[in-house]
């Protein structure tokens, strides 16, 4: 390729065009370059697969490489839009971004409010992200709840960057599948017209590198690659069962009477199991088609080995190979708490019970104070 063709980037995650190694980072055969350079459309192979087939490509970039790339963030003056997923908002923080931010300012918008019921007042919700947040250590200028890819909220999300960035740039970050690609493409398409122009899919990791979009004075508004948190369910899912598991609408949350040894099972991917205390009421909040299971807890290790791939599904059959094995977490709660199984959903349950919670090994478990 010639000098001239070394800048070029893709629009789809930021990735330098290449047309001499088909397995790296930005490659493009030649002829799709020239088109893509006529129709003002240029993909890197990767992206294109990904918006027309939907298809995943494995990359070479590294979790250190998505830090680095981050740094540089501590040195900038800019507004920090710190972009998280309500449904999944433990598996969404970023580790340390204290040392990312700097003394830059930031701002913490809730992404898919859309998927909490519409009965839960929106402005507990956001007392609620600001406490866990304050827990984790930040302390945001503000917080804004939005749903990229209902367009709610999104002109109220632009006028409060607008109040804060004063002048500076913009830096939007996030962990990968909280809905930042999807974000960004709602404002581009605010400010310009033009529809879906960066890459998103439900996998992990799909913006490569950063994509500067200008702003009307001169600055830019910049979207970082998603920063991968290995402990989500997306890693240990197929693309088939993570369009099961993975919210699309409203959650209607299913309401379960439960004596002590009682197990449910959330399709096969998990399972939650009342050890002891009173007989309870637990409320669920998952994906509406997935399918969970009410057994007892004696029964329960023989019945998943049974039924893992056909009744308890996802994972399907042909993926049992493939599917890391259930770890078990016990929590005793001494205060109405969710039990977060990260990047799935949580169980609300009462004060003064035990309980456990199995998840695919690597990924994570938790308690914290119900959101609901």
């Amino acid at each position: 390729m010639t000098e001239q063709d070394e800048t070029l980037r893709c629009i789809g995650c930021g990735s330098v065009i290449q047309s001499d190694d088909p397995d790296a980072l930005g490659y493009t055969p030649a002829s799709a370059v020239q088109k893509g350079l006529e129709t003002d459309e240029l993909y890197c192979q990767r992206c294109f697969r990904l918006r027309h087939y939907n298809e995943i490509a494995p990359v070479s970039l590294t979790d250190d490489d998505f830090l680095r790339l981050l740094s540089q963030i501590r040195d900038a003056n800019a507004l920090i839009v710190y972009v998280i997923d309500i449904f999944d908002f433990n598996g969404s923080l970023i580790p340390g971004l204290h040392r990312f931010v700097g003394d830059n300012p930031v701002l913490l918008v809730g992404n898919k409010e859309d998927l909490l019921p519409r009965s839960l007042r929106r402005t507990k919700i956001r007392d609620w992200i600001r406490q866990q947040a304050n827990q984790a250590g930040l302390r945001p200028i503000d917080t804004v709840l939005v749903s990229a890819k209902k367009n709610h909220e999104i002109d109220q999300l632009l006028e409060t960057i607008e109040d804060y960035r004063e002048g500076r740039d913009v830096y939007v970050v996030g962990v990968t599948n909280v809905g930042k690609s999807t974000l960004i493409n709602q404002i581009i398409k605010q400010r310009t017209g033009v529809k879906d122009l960066i890459t998103t899919s439900r996998f992990p990791g799909t913006t490569l590198d950063e994509i500067e979009i200008p702003l009307d004075d001169g600055q830019k508004l910049v979207d970082t690659p998603g920063i991968i948190h290995p402990h989500q369910m997306a890693h240990v899912l197929s693309a088939k069962a993570l369009k099961i598991v993975a919210p699309q609408k409203e959650i209607k949350p299913r309401t379960y009477q439960l004596d002590p040894e009682q197990t449910i099972f959330i399709g096969g991917v998990a399972r939650f199991d009342f050890e002891k205390g009173p007989r309870s009421g637990f409320v669920t909040y998952f994906d509406n088609d997935l399918k969970l299971h009410r057994t007892k807890l004696e029964n329960a290790d023989s019945f998943y080995e049974k039924h893992c791939g056909d009744l308890l599904t996802p994972p399907t059959a042909d993926e049992l190979d493939e599917f890391p094995p259930l770890q078990r977490e016990e929590f005793h709660v001494d205060e109405k708490s969710d039990i977060v199984f990260e990047g799935l959903g949580w169980v609300t349950v009462p004060a003064g019970v035990t309980v456990a919670a199995w998840v695919p090994k690597g990924v994570g478990a938790l308690v914290r104070k119900a959101m609901i």
